[in-house]
C-alpha cells in the first residue's frame, strides 16, 4: 500500500467500515428475521389453543399469567408489527449500504488500476 495515494487509503479505511456497517445490518436483519419467523409460529400455535386454556406470558425472567387468550395474541401481533417495520426500515438502510458498497469498490478499483486520483463524490 506504500504506492497509494494517501486519498485512495482513505477511502479503503472507509470502504472497510462500510463493510462492517453492512456486516452489522444484515446480522440484525437475520435476528430479526428469525424473531418475525417466532412470533408467527407463536400465533400459529396460539390460535388452535382453546379459549379457555391458561396462558402464561414472559415478562422478564417470569412467566406471568396472561388475561386470556385474545389479549396475547394482540400483544403478539404488535410486536410482530413492530418487528416488520423495523426490519422493512434496515431492507432499506441494506440497500443504500450495498449502492454505496458498489460504488466505493468500483471508484477504488478504478484508483488502484489506473494510478489516478479518486473521483469527487
Amino acid at each position: 500500500m506504500d504506492n497509494i495515494s494517501p486519498q485512495v487509503q482513505n477511502q479503503i479505511a472507509q470502504f472497510q467500515q462500510l463493510q462492517q456497517q453492512l456486516q452489522a445490518i444484515l446480522t440484525q436483519k437475520l435476528q430479526m428475521d428469525a424473531q418475525v419467523r417466532e412470533m408467527t409460529r407463536t400465533v400459529e400455535e396460539l390460535s388452535k389453543a382453546p379459549e379457555d386454556a391458561v396462558i402464561y406470558k414472559s415478562t422478564g425472567s417470569l412467566l406471568i399469567k396472561a388475561e386470556g387468550k385474545e389479549a396475547v395474541l394482540k400483544d403478539i401481533e404488535e410486536g410482530k408489527e413492530t418487528l416488520e417495520i423495523r426490519l422493512k426500515s434496515m431492507e432499506r438502510q441494506e440497500k443504500a449500504l450495498r449502492e454505496k458498497y458498489q460504488t466505493m469498490q468500483e471508484q477504488i478499483n478504478r484508483a488502484i488500476s489506473t494510478g489516478l486520483p479518486l473521483e469527487s463524490q
